[in-house]
């Protein structure tokens, strides 16, 4: 049964949760990148939407994104980029060498674990503190740190010209969104000149565009 659930997948299109101008931009990009058939469900987040029972169904978080598959949903944006890269196999979104693939897993795993939450303690401190004080020093100390990061990024995980070396791969739409970040914390994308070279490459690319411009960006 399981096997034949399997044989579904790209017979319906997936179904993508997302909000304009979050995080969800990467898996959106890269089903595009990917060549497969899928749905945009906007997730009116200013509104509270993502707090509705409906679909804190889908994710209790409250948070987008989620990918509705033929075999069920997904959350977390690394999964979810895993998940597209497995279907779409000859896209080649992930180094067919073993180390190579760790070694992208784990610029992933950075971005989600260190990068991304980093900026979630500039943008939304409420989730740790309640103090006024307190939740500027978080806000302070963020942009300090998310800078810092880029640091490391510019200074050894970026092979360029995209994350990997020359093959593109799942890493580079969730870079994309993070350097996207930089201007809102207040960071010049200049201060990294590599990272700016692989930001602007990223917007030249067709599913780039494509994605920005069925979010309202263009």
């Amino acid at each position: 049964m399981r096997s034949r659930d399997r044989s579904l997948v790209g017979l319906r299109p997936a179904k993508l949760y997302y909000s304009p101008g979050s995080c969800s931009i990467a898996p959106h990009i890269a089903l595009a990148e990917a060549d497969v058939e899928y749905e945009l469900i906007l997730v009116d987040t200013k509104g509270g939407q993502q707090r509705s029972p409906e679909f804190l169904a889908k994710n209790p978080l409250g948070r987008v994104p989620v990918l509705q598959t033929p075999l069920g949903l997904l959350t977390e944006v690394s999964a979810i980029l895993g998940y597209i890269a497995s279907i779409a196999v000859a896209r080649r979104l992930i180094p067919e060498d073993a180390f190579d693939a760790a070694v992208m897993a784990s610029f992933n795993s950075f971005l989600s674990s260190t990068v991304h939450v980093t900026f979630a303690h500039f943008m939304r401190p409420y989730r740790w503190a309640d103090d006024p004080t307190c939740k500027a020093e978080l806000s302070r100390k963020a942009v300090a740190a998310y800078s810092e990061q880029f640091g490391m990024i510019e200074n050894g995980k970026l092979r360029g010209p995209w994350v990997m070396g020359q093959q593109f791969t799942i890493a580079d739409p969730y870079l994309y969104v993070m350097t996207r970040w930089l201007a809102r914390a207040g960071i010049a994308v200049e201060n990294f000149p590599r990272v700016n070279e692989h930001y602007s490459r990223m917007g030249a690319r067709a599913a780039v565009q494509r994605s920005l411009v069925e979010e309202g960006f263009a």
